[in-house]
């Protein structure tokens, strides 16, 4: 019996292993846009552990124009 519970407990420790790779992060922060100078704070999920939330919401960011100023928060989703 036990062994054929142990695949079982290994199969679900690689399903929680792999959906915590795939977290996405909650993310405020302050952006701006240059010439006019307009001024953005928001709340958006980037679809990257907090770990690297930082570096994928500025990328993401510098795709609509925008600058990250300050990042002011970050929470797993």
């Amino acid at each position: 019996m036990t062994q054929s519970i142990r695949p079982l407990i290994l199969a679900f420790g690689l399903v929680l292993a792999a959906s915590s790779a795939h977290a996405a992060c909650q993310v405020e922060y302050k952006a701006k846009r240059d010439k006019p100078l307009e001024l953005y704070y928001d709340v958006t999920v980037v679809n990257a552990p907090c770990a690297s939330a930082e570096a994928a919401l500025r990328a993401q960011l510098a795709q609509q124009g925008l600058t990250l100023l300050k990042v002011l928060s970050k929470k797993e989703n």
